[in-house]
């Protein structure tokens, strides 16, 4: 909490402006073409030049650069861990795994119905390790592969896939930048997560079930896909989960940020690259050869500097003394669980990394129940509008004119009771967490 409410202050209600130009044009990044790391950077660093100027002109030259000095701490162990995590998933692109599960998937010769519960269900196991954005695109181009004669089972299909991506990430410390800002402020321990399992499954199975039956009855026509994975791909594999049991018994056994756990399987992958590259010499043999320094390169920065520019844009808002109204009115005059249902509407249409980074910094007095609620609703809100997630803009783009905005709304009545259904059995299975 700040020591000095500075919200009705010239400093605090120019940041407040601040920061609604700049999320206005992140919302609007479709249409002006602007990268949403942009405008928010940008904020960020005119609400703490702000900040600085009205603590300065208290007299006060410490307490603004311990709260910045706080702040940093955080995201750079956020930003080490991320780094890492999407450094194997670019690796994993290359040595072409997703290509071979693509091919396995479309190579089954199931029928339609079938399809749809299979990918469903891959999309939401694979987003528990990786992010929901690249479960999606994985899992979506698999749909749209079998569904080119059939824009209906697209449709729907993509639906499923973007609220599995997003349910199977709220279970797992490692499945949404939301649940590992959570686990890394020591809110809940690692296997506390998994309480979530079931409520996360529901979350899905009940639009599912739902949709299921307005998949058409049939068989895609047969196709032939065939993909050949490179050298070391499973290496690089059975590395990314050795990588992971690293960070986890770092925290849990060492008391050591995971994120140190993470930059030691960065290590292995670097030298597990050099070994491919020596052999590929000796063969003489191209597909072996694997540039790690170059995969680093292709990390999304645009979402990992958009992260920085909103993390240290609510984290100023929070020092201006903004982040305790809103404490007041959620937390204490709503109470926790209606707050953080609430919350997890709202992550539809304001993205749910902010959301989550000031529930953070407001740390309110809550049970474990209460942040594995605040957990579950945030990770699985935005799944009821196609713009709710990064999982649903990314299909939208790769399916454009058939899974749309309108397309999802048909059915964001079924995603909404998929959504209160896991509230639901979240309250009645872990009721001993409250």
């Amino acid at each position: 909490m700040p020591e000095i409410d500075l919200t009705t202050h010239w400093a605090g209600i120019a940041s407040v402006i601040i920061f609604v130009a700049a999320y206005l044009l992140v919302v609007f990044e479709e249409s002006t073409h602007m990268r949403k790391s942009k405008p928010v950077m940008l904020a960020a660093g005119l609400i703490w030049a702000l900040i600085g100027l009205a603590f300065l002109g208290m007299g006060d030259t410490e307490s603004a650069g311990r709260h910045a000095r706080e702040i940093i701490e955080e995201y750079g162990e956020l930003f080490l861990f991320l780094l890492v995590a999407i450094t194997y998933v670019n690796t994993m692109e290359e040595r072409r795994t997703f290509d071979v599960l693509r091919a396995w998937l479309i190579g089954r010769g199931l029928g339609y119905r079938p399809l749809f519960l299979l990918t469903g269900v891959l999309a939401f196991f694979l987003s528990s390790v990786l992010d929901n954005l690249t479960t999606a695109l994985v899992i979506g181009t698999v749909v749209m592969a079998l569904g080119r004669d059939n824009p209906r089972f697209v449709t729907l299909g993509c639906i499923s896939t973007v609220v599995a991506s997003n349910a199977g990430g709220a279970f797992s410390p490692f499945g949404d930048i939301t649940t590992l800002m959570v686990w890394q402020a020591e809110k809940l321990s690692f296997f506390e997560f998994f309480d979530l399992f079931l409520p996360s499954a529901v979350n899905w199975a009940v639009p599912a079930a739902i949709l299921y039956f307005a998949i058409p009855n049939e068989k895609p026509p047969a196709v032939t896909d065939r993909a050949k994975a490179k050298p070391g791909m499973w290496g690089v594999v059975a590395l990314f989960g050795l990588t992971i049991a690293i960070a986890v018994s770092f925290k849990n056994f060492l008391h050591l940020p995971p994120a140190l756990g993470m930059m030691l399987g960065l290590g292995l992958l670097q030298m597990f690259s050099y070994w491919l590259r020596l052999t590929g010499q000796r063969r003489n043999d191209e597909e072996f050869v694997l540039d790690s320094f170059k995969e680093v390169q292709r990390v999304e920065w645009d979402t990992l500097l958009f992260f920085f520019g909103i993390i240290f844009a609510v984290g100023g808002l929070g020092v201006l003394g903004y982040l305790s109204l809103a404490s007041d009115l959620l937390f204490t005059d709503l109470g926790p669980t209606t707050a953080n249902v609430i919350l997890g509407v709202l992550s539809a249409i304001i993205d749910n990394i902010p959301l989550m980074f000031a529930v953070l910094t407001m740390d309110p007095s809550m049970s474990d129940g209460e942040w594995l609620l605040i957990t579950l609703t945030c990770g699985t809100g935005g799944s009821l509008l196609s713009i709710g997630s990064a999982a649903g803009v990314a299909l939208m783009g790769q399916a454009r004119g058939v899974y749309t905005f309108g397309a999802h709304l048909k059915w964001s009545w079924a995603v909404a009771l998929g959504y209160l259904a896991s509230i639901g059995v979240h309250l009645l299975l872990n009721a001993a967490l409250f």
